[in-house]
């Protein structure tokens, strides 16, 4: 059983963590413990990973369910040494709105997830075989960041122009609550501030709805009319025990190319993941890398081959881990199997498809605004530095295609726009003028005493002698 990292012996008396010591993924406290460490890991992932089937428009108790699933399936490849909880990624959700605003459907955005879910599996079996210099070279973290960046910023129309305008006020509030959540709050209760602000906007808007009654504006439609902020009507009719909807993946090559760029912010995560769960542990896990990134594509491809979301792992569970100083993989299980119970009830699903439309408006303008700023996190990171025109063009010019969702027609069938052009404009632009570039651009520069000049003179040089 230990070969597959489920048995665990019990740290100290079982109750709380050793004085300065933490409870090492092998380890666990007592069971009743355990479990209730579980369900805490279960709640830091209820708000991200409930809006995202939402905001893909998939089935939320599948993608609960899987949620569960994944986990399972990770812990078991990585032999219970990288604890981690495998929620939906919301990097996919501006692919599948793109695909959807071309006239795909749920079918086919699931197939362009499965193709770069097995893209991702490929690149996990290479980094195993290879080492973690293949990722480097092909993807420093100037074009990593880039492509992270234009991910998240390419969904700001989605907020404005399809969740804000649904209930302009109530979003204002949920947004100002959610900022105040995770700045304000401490602790595990910063880390689910997400969930918290859902739990907000559905407060406040029903009680809009009993102070002002019915609200007039866009409501999934085209035209304004009239509806209730927060409509439970489903939620009365679902089932408390039922099995999810399922349904088969179908594969068009337009809808594949623009969800691919996808895979460089899936290896970024689970890279960031891994070595952040490292250094907490005090246990080096580079050698875990390639097997963390190939569970993570194995468990999407899984997941989307029965129409659910992809997977990745959540930094808001490192959050739980760093509170609680508990890394133990048992508590993984308990969560992953509180999941499965979760995406067996209906009800519950209902519950989470009734959010309102101008609660996401406030949720998603700090979630998207996140994501693309997670790539100016791996820029700060790895030290990039953009006064290096080298760094500075392909970087620039990727970004704004992706943002401004700029498109190529090259023929009358088939065109590359927004996520997939704005990516090979950052990944060929950068190792094409790389190959052109003077010696002095492809060296670090070194820091600069005048922060104003640009740090690269007409020499060729720093601007130092």
């Amino acid at each position: 059983m230990r070969a597959l990292g489920v048995g665990w012996t019990l740290h100290g008396d079982g109750r709380t963590p050793e004085p300065g010591a933490v409870v090492r993924p092998d380890e666990r406290l007592s069971w009743p413990r355990t479990l209730g460490l579980g369900a805490q890991h279960v709640v830091a992932m209820f708000g991200a990973s409930f809006v995202a089937p939402v905001l893909m428009g998939l089935d939320p108790n599948l993608a609960i369910m899987m949620s569960g699933v994944a986990t399972a399936i990770f812990l078991l490849a990585t032999r219970g040494r990288v604890p981690s909880y495998l929620g939906c990624s919301l990097s996919f959700v501006g692919v599948a709105a793109t695909i959807r605003a071309t006239g795909g459907d749920s079918a086919t955005v699931t197939g362009a997830i499965l193709v770069v879910a097995a893209v991702l599996f490929a690149a996990g079996l290479a980094v195993q075989r290879f080492g973690a210099r293949i990722i480097h070279a092909a993807m420093p973290p100037v074009v990593t960041g880039a492509v992270v960046m234009l991910i998240g910023f390419n969904l700001a129309p989605v907020t404005a122009s399809t969740y804000w305008p649904q209930d302009q006020w109530t979003a204002l509030l949920v947004m100002l609550f959610t900022g105040l959540a995770v700045v304000g709050l401490r602790g595990f209760w910063s880390r689910i501030a997400i969930f918290l602000g859902l739990v907000f906007g559905y407060g406040i808007s029903w009680l809009f709805d009993r102070l002002f009654g019915k609200i007039h504006s866009v409501n999934g439609g085209t035209e304004a009319v009239d509806h209730w902020r927060l409509d439970l009507s489903a939620v009365g009719q679902a089932d408390w025990v039922g099995l999810p909807s399922l349904h088969a993946p179908s594969f068009e090559w337009s809808a594949v190319l623009v969800a691919l760029p996808v895979v460089i912010a899936l290896i970024a995560e689970n890279a960031g993941h891994v070595k952040a769960v490292g250094e907490m542990t005090g246990e080096p896990l580079d050698d875990k890398l390639g097997t963390a990134i190939a569970a993570d594509g194995a468990a999407s491809v899984l997941s989307s081959a029965v129409g659910g979301t992809p997977t990745t792992t959540y930094s808001e569970n490192i959050g739980v881990m760093a509170a609680t100083r508990v890394y133990s993989t048992a508590a993984y299980w308990a969560a992953a199997g509180f999941a499965l119970l979760f995406g067996l009830c209906p009800k519950f699903g209902a519950v989470v498809a009734a959010i309102p439309g101008g609660v996401l408006g406030g949720i998603t303008v700090i979630l998207y605004g996140m994501i693309g700023l997670l790539g100016a996190q791996i820029w700060t990171n790895a030290g990039v530095d953009l006064r290096n025109p080298l760094n500075l063009v392909p970087a620039a010019a990727g970004i704004i295609i992706g943002v401004g969702d700029v498109t190529m027609d090259f023929t009358d069938t088939f065109q590359l726009g927004g996520i997939a052009l704005g990516t090979i404009v950052v990944i060929t632009g950068y190792h094409a003028l790389r190959a052109f570039a003077p010696e002095y651009m492809k060296r670090p520069a070194e820091p600069l005493l005048d922060a104003g000049t640009s740090g690269y003179d007409e020499r060729g040089g720093t601007g130092k002698d």
